[in-house]
């Protein structure tokens, strides 16, 4: 594992090249936002900006899509990955807000965590990116980027999640988001491209290209 020094000089580098970075999906609002992050659970950004405008223009918030129709919500999503699946946590989701919270998104994440659909992970993106809470969530490439940099050695995106916060402790927002965009571009799961990488002189990684 990497010493304090090495892991303040991360955390510096990742704050330097990525400055107070945001998340590719399009929203205007919280349950825009929600909605987003569920949608992108094993399905690209730029695949749920592609679905999302149709869907959020028939289903503009969360008292509509409670009451959506099943099949309706399928056909607009379908061409995201688990589309049944997400289709009815979508519905459950919104059906919960109105009946728990009074029509509001919550606020919290272990509020959010008891709605249908919502792990972890989604409460932490949406209170990160919603709320700027001092959270790290891990998907495949803050995950692939931590271990490339050991800064993790943990098996689980949980216990990753445990290992950053424990060793950046704090900026976590700015961090998640410049990991995840760091690991979509540059440390890339295939072919990285490890001759424009900033970090370079650090990673001791098998998967380094040299």
């Amino acid at each position: 594992m990497r010493t304090k020094k090495e892991i303040n000089l991360i955390k510096k580098l990742f704050l330097k090249h990525f400055d107070k970075p945001i998340t590719e999906l399009n929203f205007s609002n919280i349950y825009e936002l929600l909605v987003a992050v569920m949608l992108s659970a094993q399905c690209t950004d730029k695949r749920v900006n592609l679905i999302t405008p149709a869907l959020f223009k028939e289903y503009p918030d969360v008292k509509s899509l409670s009451n959506a129709n099943l099949m309706s919500v399928k056909n607009l999503i379908k061409s995201c990955n688990f589309y049944n699946n997400k289709a009815s946590n979508l519905i459950i989701m919104a059906k919960s807000v109105m009946n728990n919270f009074g029509g509001k998104i919550p606020s919290s994440r272990d509020e959010l965590m008891s709605l249908a659909g919502v792990g972890q992970k989604t409460a932490n993106v949406v209170m990160i990116e919603y709320f700027g809470a001092n959270l790290m969530a891990v998907d495949t490439h803050v995950f692939r980027v931590s271990h490339r940099l050991n800064l993790s050695k943990s098996k689980t995106p949980k216990e990753t999640e445990i290992d950053l916060t424990k060793a950046f402790k704090s900026e976590l927002n700015w961090l998640h988001q410049a990991m995840v965009l760091f690991g979509r571009y540059t440390c890339k799961a295939i072919k990285p491209k490890c001759n424009e990488c900033f970090l370079n002189e650090l990673c001791k990684s098998k998967d380094k290209v040299i």
